[in-house]
């Protein structure tokens, strides 16, 4: 077995410690702040030692190559971004504590994610297709290590798909930036360079998502284990029950318990060092 871990820099007697502790054979340098200690035995006392230095850990087969992956889904908002971009289209229209208490709410799973998102984007009726192209330029930050991680994949063969509950107009902005090969998200409604307040089609909640995923994988003729998805909130839950290996990323506990595992010190990119 392989414990990753992920984070914060180790100076050599901590790192020291925790070899000690697993009795692993071997300590291999991933990057900054990750490590793989191989040949580790798993024991309880990981998780406490590494919560407090901030330290994301995974305990990974021997078995899980990279080299077998064929396809990555993440979400938008909160994962490869680091913003609720519905949240900063609401701070346009100065209303933006609204619209986030409904968004924080939809995301712990409290409350059913197509009707949260219509009350949304119906309170954003009115506002200009500028301030869009304004969230983009000025305050679409991408998460730590997404670029990073979307290169990675591209040079490593692996599909990319951003599958998000968020909409059409920063998704295909990202893929163009990023050069994702695939989006699927919401589709709003503009009339005369203005919002109407509504989505076009189906809203793409949870089931959506997943759906999503089982045909990009019977697309590719692949199985479910060489499909990773990578979210945050609870409408991830679905596609991150099909995935042969699920990332929560920053996670909201709920979501933290579907996973396969859970990064949420390590940069994005870190979700890559989860294979060997």
């Amino acid at each position: 077995m392989n414990l990753v871990i992920q984070g914060a820099s180790l100076t050599p007697d901590p790192l020291g410690e925790l070899v000690a502790m697993v009795q692993a054979n071997h300590v291999v340098t991933l990057g900054p702040g990750a490590y793989r200690l191989t040949g580790a035995r798993e024991v309880p006392e990981v998780e406490p030692w590494c919560a407090q230095r901030q330290l994301d850990f995974a305990w990974v087969p021997d078995e899980r190559r990279l080299e077998d992956v064929r396809l990555v889904a993440m979400d938008m908002d909160s994962t490869l971004v680091t913003i609720e971009s519905i949240d900063e289209m609401g701070d346009m229209l100065g209303i933006k504590e609204r619209i986030a208490a409904i968004t924080a709410r939809a995301m712990r799973g409290e409350i059913d994610y197509p009707q949260s998102l219509r009350e949304r984007v119906a309170l954003l009726a009115g506002l200009e297709e500028q301030a869009l192209e304004h969230i983009c330029e000025e305050r679409m930050q991408l998460s730590p290590g997404a670029e990073s991680l979307v290169l990675r994949c591209r040079n490593q063969g692996i599909r990319t798909l951003l599958v998000s509950g968020g909409f059409n107009f920063f998704t295909a902005w990202l893929q163009q930036r990023l050069g994702i090969d695939d989006t699927l998200s919401n589709v709003l409604e503009i009339r005369a360079g203005r919002l109407t307040g509504r989505v076009l089609g189906g809203i793409v909640d949870g089931h959506a998502k997943a759906q999503k995923l089982r045909e990009e994988i019977a697309q590719l003729g692949i199985d479910a284990r060489q499909a990773v998805a990578i979210g945050d909130g609870a409408n991830d839950i679905p596609m991150m029950a099909i995935a042969g290996v699920s990332v929560a990323y920053r996670a909201r506990p709920v979501v933290r318990e579907h996973a396969t595992h859970a990064l949420d010190h390590a940069q994005l990119d870190g979700v890559l060092n989860l294979f060997l």
